[in-house]
């Protein structure tokens, strides 16, 4: 129903004693453990377990819904039963295309609940990258949102072949998923309706760039889901008078299964925000009276960036939890907002080991406690940028790393009783391999390559250094530099693109920067167009380098170190260099003044 959620529930009591640093681990050991013991278990048991206990507690509040636990484990209910009418049963998959909303929540617990695989596609994503997603995920039908119809239905033409479709709210008897679940009962199922679903069958597809090609769907199964939601919810110590502020995207796996999943196995409250707002983000957080909220290293600076506002210090915030906050930001965030605490963590979707820095220390992405570091090994190892692997010794074993050196972080791969993690893999088998590294320390071992630059510190604490090969991140999202050279090569005059990521002053994450190899036919403006047209705005090159020809390696592979040293300064390179205008929907030619504006950070890029 649609009402105004943070009116229509008082905010409750908040006392909360902040947890020591042995405390914050052993409730998330405790809470973790559970989750062997009742193998049948999953995190919509959770919210059915707090609907019986606190039935009309706030569970989701969004601006289109509001579900208290009693609503959302019946609207659960409903979902699952019309999946089970409509065939989805163990290991049948449902695409899912849906902006942030209490619902989004409802309709992938509902079809899990019964066996069913929910692929969480990327809003953003249109034509030819949405059709890839849908593809390799191999779904038997495919929900979206009303609002993004237009970006299924060009999609549509490049599935093979096409799942089918209800549109949320549609306009027919045949796609109307609303109508279907308006016919289900909201009761509890049954022993007789519910299949038998445990932790270790797949729960979820999400999708996360690697270092090559078109994004990836990683396997997260009911074990995973529950694991990441008990980590979080006993490091951050949430309890059921908590309330998380969420506007990162619920197709992924931080947004929609960490932030959400934690205060749900709480029975605390999670507010969901359509997305990213700086101006309204203060005025939320106090109108819902929230207690948490999750960020990535973007987002506050985004936040840092903006006029001082009343509300940003008349919270209730106690705790902040996210990935990205760098050490120069960390500290004055923290201060000008008046937040407590920050929990900063290391994770990737598809990785077999987190890192958490329970301890707030600035800039660091965690540490590996010494009790748990034989459960879930982790190690940084020498990077040969030139074979782009892993080096190795003479008898063929990869170099750990000295304290304070940056090199690749592994985790082994295996079972934590054994000391490894396990890795679940992407739907695709030959993806699932080049993410293994074999005969690392002894022969037969197999650990898991996270693709990250890392170092340790001399307290042990393991700090961020870049991404490995042709992945960067940029807006808080992966880009695969291949899939963007390939949409460049399909430009006419484009003969060869090269594609990496530059840091720039005063931003997170590196911007994409394209050296292009042209003729006479190129067109900058057409050029500007075939990428607005075919790639989401977070993955389009922010700069241009034109250049004669593309050097490559010894291994015919392109050189891109030098042009990444190089960046988009004009004092550095000779070359024609661009830069997108994306007020005028254009590329215009980088000057000294310019680039000097870019990196003072007058610019807002």
């Amino acid at each position: 129903m649609t009402v105004d959620a943070a009116a229509a529930i008082p905010p409750p009591d908040r006392t909360h004693t902040r947890p020591t640093v042995a405390k914050s681990w052993l409730n998330a050991i405790e809470i973790t453990a559970r989750i062997d013991r009742e193998p049948l278990r999953l995190l919509c048991d959770a919210v059915t377990d707090w609907a019986v206990r606190t039935p009309d507690a706030p569970a989701l509040l969004s601006e289109h819904e509001q579900y208290s636990y009693a609503e959302l484990a019946g609207r659960i209910d409903r979902v699952a039963r019309w999946a089970l009418a409509h065939g989805v049963g163990k290991g049948v998959t449902v695409a899912l295309l849906m902006p942030n909303r209490a619902d989004y929540l409802a309709i992938w617990l509902g079809v899990t609940k019964v066996g069913g695989v929910v692929a969480l596609l990327n809003t953003q994503l249109t034509g030819n990258s949405l059709a890839h997603c849908i593809d390799v995920a191999k779904p038997r039908h495919v929900i979206v949102a009303n609002e993004l119809s237009d970006a299924y239905e060009g999609a549509r033409p490049y599935l093979k072949p096409a799942p089918r479709l209800w549109l949320r709210d549609g306009s027919d008897a045949e796609h109307d998923l609303a109508a279907g679940l308006a016919t289900m009962k909201p009761d509890p199922l049954t022993a007789e309706e519910r299949p038998t679903v445990t932790i270790d069958d797949p729960a979820l597809l999400i999708y996360t760039s690697g270092t090559t090609g078109l994004p990836k769907a990683a396997r997260v199964s009911h074990r995973r889901v529950m694991s990441w939601a008990g980590w979080f919810a006993g490091l951050t110590g949430v309890t059921p008078e908590d309330r998380i502020y969420d506007c990162l995207p619920i197709y992924h796996s931080v947004g929609g299964v960490v932030a959400t999943g934690s205060l749900l196995m709480a029975g605390g409250s999670v507010v969901i925000a359509e997305k990213f707002s700086a101006q309204r983000f203060w005025d939320d957080i106090v109108r819902y009276d929230c207690t948490l909220f999750q960020y990535i290293g973007e987002l506050c600076r985004y936040l840092i960036q903006t006029p001082h506002s009343p509300n940003e210090t008349r919270h209730r915030l106690r705790l902040a939890c996210g990935n990205g906050l760098r050490g120069d930001v960390w500290q004055a965030f923290q201060a000008r907002f008046a937040i407590p605490q920050i929990l900063e963590f290391y994770a990737s979707t598809e990785g077999n080991f987190s890192l958490y820095n329970v301890e707030g220390e600035p800039g660091a992405i965690g540490r590996l406690p010494s009790f748990l570091a034989h459960r879930f090994p982790a190690a940084l190892v020498k990077f040969d940028f030139d074979t782009g692997l892993p080096a190795r010794d003479d008898q063929g074993r990869c170099i750990r790393c000295a304290r304070g050196e940056a090199g690749e972080a592994i985790g082994r791969i295996g079972e934590a009783e054994r000391g490894g993690g396990r890795f679940e893999g992407y739907t695709n088998d030959g993806d699932s391999e080049r993410k293994i590294l074999r005969d690392v320390f002894a022969p037969g071992d197999a650990w898991f390559r996270t693709g990250d630059l890392m170092l340790q510190d001399a307290r042990g604490f393991f700090r961020f250094v870049d991404r490995i090969g042709d992945t960067f991140r940029w807006k808080g999202e992966n880009v695969a530099a291949s899939e963007v050279a390939d949409t460049l090569a399909a430009c006419p005059g484009v003969i060869d693109a090269c594609v990496y990521g530059v840091s720039v002053p005063h931003c997170d994450g590196r911007a994409g920067m394209a050296a292009l190899v042209t003729d006479a036919g190129f067109d900058l403006a057409a050029l500007y167009r075939h990428l607005a047209e075919r790639l989401p705005a977070y993955a389009r090159p922010l700069f241009l380098r034109l250049r004669p020809a593309l050097d490559l390696t010894g291994t015919f592979k392109q050189a891109k170190q030098a042009l990444i040293g190089d960046g988009f300064d004009p004092g550095l390179v000779v070359d024609p260099l661009y830069v997108a205008d994306a007020a005028a929907g254009r590329y215009v030619a980088l000057d000294d003044d310019l680039f000097d504006r870019i990196a003072r950070g007058a610019i807002r890029l």
